[in-house]
């Protein structure tokens, strides 16, 4: 792998650990710059914007332009330019980006993120009967599961809103990963065209590795975050493996 194909970087798992840097991060953000490979972050956090992942960077001692979305900035992309009504059930501080459009009356859209413990039986009606009275759902991501601590395993927002889209007959609108809308445009924002073969780094099987498989991507696991080895014979096969950062310097090479 010694093209200089674009690299999508997942944050949660593999630049971020918990609430720690991933050792070798600024190693591996000089490498690429170095390099001139086109690189670009990217997260399905719904609890920041990119620019609390860029603070986040610099506070640990890192510099340099680094490109970055998560699924915050793309969903109010999409909200803005679909729709003049929605419903939002995220954390207040982001629910608040939405507020020239966020209503609780006959809203054409609800906009699902990260609730945390919000996430109640009342909760889930209230949104089910936005749905069922005509409302698009809009999820920022649909992971199953995340590592909040870095540490312990948590359902996510997408068993959530799995059963929503049941009990309402109605799939929802995926703007984070594993939508393929996510990683093409990352790749715009990198001047590059939609259809481009890229690298995507990420420790997820689902949302990162098969996700840009499946248009045409190389997924490369980092066993930094949620997915450890060994993998189950019959699991998602990555196109590389890596144990950290570090390994990664060596098998991007240039």
């Amino acid at each position: 792998m010694k093209r200089k194909l674009p690299v999508l970087i997942d944050f949660d798992g593999v630049i971020k650990l918990g609430d720690k840097i991933a050792p070798d991060a600024g190693e591996f953000f000089t490498f690429l710059t170095k390099n001139e490979i086109p690189f670009f972050l990217i997260s399905n956090s719904t609890l920041r914007t990119s620019e609390g992942m860029l603070e986040f960077i610099k506070t640990h001692g890192i510099s340099g332009r680094i490109p970055a979305m998560t699924a915050v900035d793309a969903a109010l992309t999409y909200v803005k330019e679909k729709y003049k009504k929605v419903a939002v059930y995220c954390r207040p501080d982001i629910k608040a980006l939405f507020a020239e459009s966020d209503t609780d009356e006959n809203p054409e859209a609800v906009v699902i993120g990260d609730i945390a413990d919000r996430w109640t039986y009342d909760t889930m009606n209230e949104i089910f009967r936005k749905v069922w009275n005509g409302a698009d759902i809009i999820a920022m991501h649909k992971n199953r599961y995340w590592q909040p601590d870095g540490k312990t395993l948590t359902m996510d927002a997408g068993a959530f809103i799995t059963a929503i889209e049941y009990a309402s007959s109605k799939k929802a609108i995926v703007i984070g990963k594993p939508s393929p809308i996510y990683f093409q445009t990352a790749l715009k924002k990198l001047g590059l065209k939609p259809d481009s073969e890229f690298i995507m780094i990420g420790d997820d099987l689902e949302s990162d590795i098969s996700a840009a498989q499946s248009i045409g991507g190389k997924g490369v696991l980092v066993y930094t975050g949620k997915t450890k080895p060994p993998l189950p014979a019959d699991s998602i096969k990555p196109d590389y493996e890596a144990m950290n950062l570090k390994e990664l310097i060596s098998l991007i090479g240039c």
